[in-house]
C-alpha cells in the first residue's frame, strides 16, 4: 500500500461502507424487496426473533471464518467496519424515517428509493473494494467462487450466483416463520440479484480509470 494514498483509501472505504448501509435502508423503505443478503438475514432474524443488526453481525462472522481459510487477503479494516456498522446504519435510518419523521413512503418515493438503492449497492461495494482495505464477508463469497473455479466463473457471475442462493434461503425462512415473503423478495430483490454483480464490475472499471495509481 502506498503511504501517500493511505488517507484516500480510508476515505473510499468509509464512503463505500456508508453507501452500502444507506442502500440497505433504502431497499427496506422502498418495500419492493430488499437486497439478497439483507433478505436472507431479515428472513432468518424474523424466524429466530432477533433484531436485523444483531443477526447480520452473526451471519457475517460465520462467513468471515470461511473467508479466513479461503481468501484471507480479503480481510482487513474494511471487513470489520462493514460487519459491525452496515446493519446498524440501516436500522438507524429506517427508525429515523419511519418513527421519528413518520414519513409516508408514497409510490413515487418508493420507486426513487429503489433506484437510488440499486446504484448505492454497486457503487458502495466498488468503492471499498478499490480501497483494498478489506471487504465484507458476503462480498468475498464471489471472490471465493472465482478462486475455486480458477476464474472460470468471474466475480460478477459469482455474485449473481451467490445473490440468487441467499434469496432462496431468505424466502424459505420467511415461509417457515409464517411471514410474508414479499417483505424479503420483490422487484428490487430480483433487480439486485441480476444486476448488482455487473454494476459492481462497471463501477470498478470506472473507479480504476479515475484512480489508476491506487
Amino acid at each position: 500500500m502506498k503511504k501517500n494514498h493511505f488517507g484516500l483509501r480510508v476515505g473510499l472505504m468509509l464512503l463505500g461502507i456508508l453507501l452500502i448501509g444507506l442502500c440497505v435502508s433504502l431497499f427496506r423503505l422502498a418495500n419492493f424487496g430488499v437486497d439478497p443478503f439483507t433478505g436472507m438475514n431479515l428472513g432468518i432474524s424474523g424466524f429466530i426473533g432477533w433484531t436485523f443488526g444483531n443477526w447480520q453481525l452473526v451471519a457475517n462472522s460465520v462467513i468471515l471464518i470461511i473467508v479466513f481459510f479461503t481468501v484471507r487477503h480479503c480481510i482487513g479494516a474494511g471487513t470489520i467496519i462493514n460487519m459491525v456498522f452496515v446493519g446498524y446504519i440501516a436500522d438507524a435510518v429506517c427508525w429515523l424515517v419511519q418513527e421519528r419523521m413518520q414519513m409516508e413512503m408514497t409510490l413515487l418515493l418508493r420507486i426513487i428509493a429503489l433506484l437510488v438503492a440499486l446504484l448505492l449497492a454497486s457503487s458502495g461495494v466498488a468503492l471499498y473494494m478499490k480501497a483494498n482495505m478489506g471487504i465484507a464477508p458476503y462480498d468475498s463469497v464471489a471472490v471465493i467462487i472465482e478462486k475455486v473455479t480458477k476464474e472460470k466463473i468471474p466475480f460478477h457471475i459469482g455474485r449473481v450466483i451467490s445473490d440468487i442462493t441467499v434469496v432462496v434461503v431468505g424466502v424459505l425462512f420467511c415461509v417457515a416463520a409464517g411471514n410474508s415473503v414479499w417483505t424479503v423478495i420483490g422487484v428490487g430483490t430480483i433487480c439486485n440479484a441480476l444486476f448488482n454483480g455487473p454494476l459492481i464490475k462497471a463501477f470498478r472499471e470506472k473507479i480504476d480509470r479515475i484512480w489508476p495509481e491506487l
